[in-house]
């Protein structure tokens, strides 16, 4: 063995940095230099500006617009939005969140997932599926978006695409989790790859964007502590409110459910029915009958709208920290617990085989079982237990309880539950269904009770009873029927949702009690009977009345509390009603305003008289002769005439002249003097100026003092309204800029408006105000299509949009639009787009546009790189709404970018007009000077009165002017010109032609398919044409065709000799005249001499041995260039068959690992 090396001692830096800071730092602890007066202070002021300057841009780079924060104080769960391509882990992440916050192991994701994650924030998860139509939803309602990403593979196009539609319906919080890095094997790599992704995903979002890391999957979910940082960030972070949702309600259902009756679906399966859905309110209030929109099933009317116990509540206290009971999980469309809603229905899931052997018919059970029942039947747990012992039980509940006693006293005989008829036994006793139809030709279904002819019987011997008690005169006693017209009864039909008059809970028990005075009293005992004589009732506990000494004293001291219950409840009942003013001022006589102010006016010799009153709410008033009295105006006082005399004298008026402005008092003075004896000075709240008092001061001073003072007074005035606008040297409290001005206003705004309703029942401010977000409710809609619930998918988002007035009208939109820079192709105009603009999805066809300053120029394709106006049929929106748009919601697999543009709203005025360039052209048929007659440019003498006046031009640039037309020739006119025209020149006319845009509207009805991503609408005439093999007419006028044109000969210039005289040099024209007679040169003949004739013609011979090698040497070069191009060709031959071979083999083994996958998955 080799002994191990020593280590190497560490040799702490003698120079550098590091070594200097350690130097100055043990210098300054020991030296005992005086300390720095001027320690963490600026040495320069160059530095100070700098800081200062830095630290401003930093705190305006906090600052936002203020806006108006609508969040109710009990704030809706934050909708957080799981969204992703195929396979990235969205299912995996909110099973891993779900479990951090819960402790609940979901199997499936399905729908909206609401936890409570905290003392103050619940949490609402939506898994986006793969289609654009959930994408554009999902993005208009989250309110936080985990956007995963896949490392291993990148982006993808559905990550870009979301981000887009993001940016077209309001920018919430994004945060970005890469998934899949356990792939990586190398860290550099591992490194690299993060890095690239961050930078790019900064770029996409802002700098600094948040971006978690998910190494990988242990037993099905993420690691603990990975999924504990994305929490805890998920948990504390901070919302901005978006425009769009600050101003429209609107509602993520989580749960629906289908009313319409089962008969009618019977009868009639395609019917229209009557559907309810679930969810949290967000946004802002609710207004009842409210029109709504749901994206993928059109628009609807709020039939009702109710607001339920809140399924997943926030504790009802604080708390350090949240209780396992109060980690609450809400998913009805996801198998939680065992228990799933889907549609109309709930399942409950119990794991395991729970039928006893003993259960079963003999005939059933098999020979060899016997011996194996009683182990069998042995349960495991307690709850196996309880579900096997409920299959012993010979009677049910209901039945049980029936049968069972009760005894009061010891004396009494026992009382059998089964010999009392409650309400609710005669409810559910023979209950049937009959279908009616009113007045307005609805069909309502009716609940009809076994009883209810015994009633109709009652009914009709009160009725008969009352009349004989009208006709007798006898007044005594009221029948109870006349009121109950407006209450609905037990036995009698109620629909649905009529709940207005049913009475509450204290009215129907003051009611029972009345009727239950005029019934017979039964006992079991003896002693349950009271006197005839006794004045004073006592209620027992059980409900029965009791009778004793009215004297609490004799009472024994456990008993002392039941004295006069009777008395006390009333009082408790009285005691927290409102007081009526209105009857206590024109109703009772007997009081005086001294006595209503101090509240001395109740009475109780009439509160005894009025008791039956009072708890009825719909007895009519009657006189002692049993008439109905007459309703009076109860704002006006009933005044006899006879009291009214005594305005006929003088004396009278005379003591309430000085009452009026036109009154005088008894100096002759307009004034108030009876008024300020008794009301004394006023003194004016605005100014601070008294009244009287200081005018009779002012007039006690000199006339000149008094002017002092009030000059002295003004300045005052004027100093105080100075330091209210500048805020020059108020100390008071911090002085508040423009920002924490406004805040401090929408905060003061919101204040006062939730004070508004604060002391208001719910129903009122429901009425009023709406329903307020953040509460759970249920709306109810009629007439949806049947398409809706048959085809009714959890997996795609249902949501429920509140439309304002303006937003339920169409018209003509106009658009500022911008074709995507990564769409592969321009549009086009006039073929259709679908657009998502606020809640709606439709399809309309637009026109392109650009103003030129003047007028709005029609374009047949949008521009390359820049905006243009674009004008559309659809509904109305507020301008600055944002929108985007698509060519296809369809899932046809395109490779390319399928946000095809985006853009907001401008205008939505119906004065914008498009118009279109129509050039007409024409040919000179006669010329005169600066006339000429022009032909095949209109059909009509009208066509041509209708462009009289109108300027036109040639192909060289004449201008001229339409002036008449021509009788004979239809359609011919006679134009001027500027100069002379030649036959030969076109002349054209420029107009514009209006275009209107067509009235085509198209909503997206998604959700009413099986197939959510198979909606598809107007098809673009291209892929009618593509899909059905026809090719595009072509136009012969439109045809390429080669032109032929005729040489124009032109005489030559022709300038006098006169003018050339005159011209000078460089003007004149340089005409030479040709040659009559040879030169000399050309004359002259050439002869060689000798030797120079042996010299060319050896040029010569060298010249032709010279061509005939380079002959000889392409020959062979051709030929040897033949050779390499046959054996390149055989060698890429080669190379073909074996990159062929290698493919197939790689995709034989590819095809292998995908079936082997899809076996091992299904």
């Amino acid at each position: 063995m080799v002994e191990d090396k020593p280590k190497k001692a560490h040799n702490a830096p003698q120079a550098g940095k590091k070594a200097d800071r350690k130097k100055e730092r043990k210098a300054g602890k020991h030296s005992n230099a005086p300390k720095n007066a001027k320690a963490f202070t600026f040495q320069s002021a160059g530095k100070a500006e700098k800081a200062a300057r830095r630290n401003h841009d930093i705190g305006e780079k906090k600052l936002h617009v203020p806006l108006v924060d609508r969040t109710p104080l009990e704030a809706p769960p934050v909708v957080i939005a799981v969204v992703g391509p195929p396979g990235s882990g969205k299912s995996t992440l909110i099973k891993s969140l779900v479990k951090r916050y819960t402790k609940h192991n979901l199997a499936e994701i399905k729908g909206p997932i609401t936890v409570v994650s905290g003392k103050k924030r619940r949490l609402t998860f939506i898994e986006c599926a793969n289609d654009m139509n959930s994408m554009i939803d999902v993005a208009k309602v989250a309110d936080l978006v985990l956007l995963l990403i896949d490392a291993s593979f990148g982006f993808e196009m559905e990550t870009f695409e979301f981000l887009n539609i993001l940016q077209s319906h309001g920018f919430p919080k994004v945060m970005g989790v890469l998934t899949h890095l356990d792939k990586f094997r190398n860290n550099k790599t591992l490194r690299t790859t993060k890095k690239r992704l961050k930078h790019r995903f900064w770029t996409e979002i802002y700098q600094g964007a948040k971006l978690f890391y998910l190494s990988g999957v242990i037993n099905g979910r993420y690691p603990n502590q990975e999924v504990q940082n994305l929490s805890r960030f998920i948990s504390v972070m901070k919302f901005r409110p978006l425009v769009w949702r600050n101003t429209h309600p609107y509602v993520v259902a989580d749960r629906v459910e289908d009313l319409t009756d089962p008969e009618l679906i019977h009868r009639k399966p395609n019917c229209d029915r009557t559907v309810t859905l679930y969810g949290y309110l967000r946004g802002t209030n609710l207004k009842p009958n409210m029109r709504i929109h749901i994206p993928g099933a059109g628009d609807h009317t709020l039939a009702d709208v109710s607001v339920l116990p809140d399924p997943c509540a926030l504790p009802d206290k604080e708390r350090k920290r949240l209780d396992e009971k109060h980690k609450l999980i809400y998913a009805p469309m996801s198998d939680v617990g065992g228990v799933m809603y889907d549609k109309d229905a709930v399942y409950i899931n119990v794991p395991g085989h729970f039928t006893k052997k003993s259960a079963l018919a003999p005939s059933e059970r098999q020979e060899g079982e016997e011996e194996q029942d009683e182990a069998y039947d042995t349960p495991a747990g307690p709850g196996e237990k309880m579900v096997m012992d409920l299959q012993d039980a010979q009677d049910t509940l209901a039945a049980q309880l029936a049968e069972s006693e009760l005894r009061i006293f010891s004396g009494s005989a026992p009382l059998r539950a089964g010999d009392v008829n409650s309400e609710d036994e005669e409810e559910q006793r023979g209950i049937t269904e009959s279908i009616e139809e009113d007045d307005t030709g609805r069909k309502r279904r009716r609940a009809v009770f076994g009883n209810e002819d015994e009633m109709d019987d009652d009914d009709d011997d009160d009725e008969e009873d009352e009349d004989d008690d009208i006709m007798m005169e006898s007044g005594d006693e009221e029948d109870d029927d006349v009121d109950d017209e407006h209450i609905p009864q037990r036995g009698k039909a109620l629909s649905k949702f009529d709940t207005r008059n049913i009475p509450r809970k204290g009215e129907k028990e003051d009611k029972e009690e009345q009727d239950n005075d005029h019934e017979i009293q039964f006992a079991d005992s003896d002693s349950e009977f009271g006197g005839e004589d006794d004045d004073n009732d006592m209620v027992n506990v059980d409900g029965r009345q009791a009778h004793g000494s009215s004297d609490d004293e004799e009472l024994a001291g456990e008993l002392r509390w039941k004295a006069n219950l009777k008395a006390k409840a009333s009082e408790m009942f009285f005691g927290n009603r409102r007081i009526n003013l209105m009857s206590l001022i024109y109703d009772r006589d007997d009081l005086t305003p001294e006595a209503i102010i101090n509240g001395e006016y109740n009475n109780d010799d009439e509160d005894e008289e009025k008791d039956e009153e009072e708890e009825e709410f719909f007895t009519l008033k009657r006189d002692n002769s049993g008439k109905v009295a007459e309703p009076v105006d109860t704002a006006r006082e009933k005044v006899d005439v006879d009291d009214l005399d005594v305005w006929d004298e003088e004396e009278m008026l005379d003591s309430i002249r000085n009452r009026f402005i036109t009154g005088e008092d008894d100096d002759g003075k307009g004034g108030n003097g009876e008024e300020e004896e008794v009301y004394g000075d006023f003194e004016d709240l605005e100014t601070g100026e008294g009244g009287a008092a200081e005018e009779e001061e002012d007039q006690a001073l000199d006339p000149i003092e008094a002017e002092r003072q009030r000059i002295a007074k003004r300045k005052e005035e004027l100093r105080k309204k100075f330091d209210e606008e500048y805020e020059g040297d108020d100390d008071e409290g911090p002085k508040l800029d423009f920002y924490e001005k406004r805040k401090a206003e929408i905060d003061k705004q919101l204040s006062v408006n939730r004070a508004e309703f604060e002391e208001d029942d719910p129903r009122t401010r429901a009425m009023v105000e709406g329903y307020r977000p953040g509460s759970y409710v249920r709306l109810l809609i009629k007439d949806m299509p049947c398409e809706f619930i048959q085809n009714f998918d959890p997996v795609y988002p249902v949501l429920i949009g509140g439309l304002l007035t303006s937003e339920d009208q169409f018209g003509v939109v106009q658009v500022r639009l911008k074709r995507h820079r990564w769409h592969h192709k321009i549009l086009k105009t006039n073929d259709p787009l679908i657009f998502s603009m606020g809640w709606r999805r439709f399809q309309s066809i637009p026109i392109y546009s650009l103003n030129d300053g003047t007028r709005n120029r029609m374009l047949k394709y949008t521009p390359e790189h820049m905006h243009c106006l674009a004008t559309f049929y659809g509904p109305v929106h507020t301008p600055n709404t944002g929108f985007c748009a698509v060519q296809s919601v369809s899932d046809n697999k395109t490779s390319s970018f399928r946000i095809s543009a985006t853009g907001v709203v401008v205008d939505i005025s119906q004065s914008a007009e498009i118009v279109k360039k129509l050039k007409l052209t024409g040919t000179p048929y006669k010329i005169y000077k600066n006339t000429a007659f022009i032909k095949d440019m209109f059909t009509s003498a009208l066509e041509v009165a209708k462009f009289e006046g109108a300027t036109i031009r040639t192909v060289s640039g004449i201008r001229g002017q339409v002036k008449k037309a021509l009788g004979k020739p239809e359609g011919h006119y006679r134009a001027t010109f500027e100069d002379k025209l030649l036959m030969s020149d076109i002349v054209f006319l420029r107009a514009w032609y209006p275009v209107k845009p067509r009235k085509y509207y198209n909503p997206v009805t998604s959700l009413l398919l099986s197939s959510k991503s198979g909606w598809q609408g107007m098809r673009l005439t291209g892929q009618v044409r593509r899909e059905q093999e026809m090719r595009a007419p072509q136009k012969l006028d439109s045809a390429y065709k080669p032109i032929e044109r005729k040489t124009r000969r032109f005489n030559t210039l022709k300038i006098p000799k006169s003018l050339q005289a005159e011209l000078p040099f460089a003007s004149k024209p340089k005409i030479a005249k040709p040659a009559s007679k040879k030169s000399y040169l050309a004359k002259r003949a050439v002869i060689l001499e000798p030797e120079e004739k042996k010299i060319f013609t050896l040029m010569q011979q060298l010249n032709t041995i010279r061509n005939d090698k380079d002959r000889k040497r392409k020959t062979k070069d051709t030929e040897r260039r033949v050779e390499n191009l046959k054996k390149k060709a055989k060698l890429e031959n080669t190379r073909a068959e074996k990159e062929k071979e290698r493919r197939k083999d790689y995709f034989r083994k590819e095809q292998r690992k995908q079936s082997s996958s899809s076996k091992a998955s299904s």
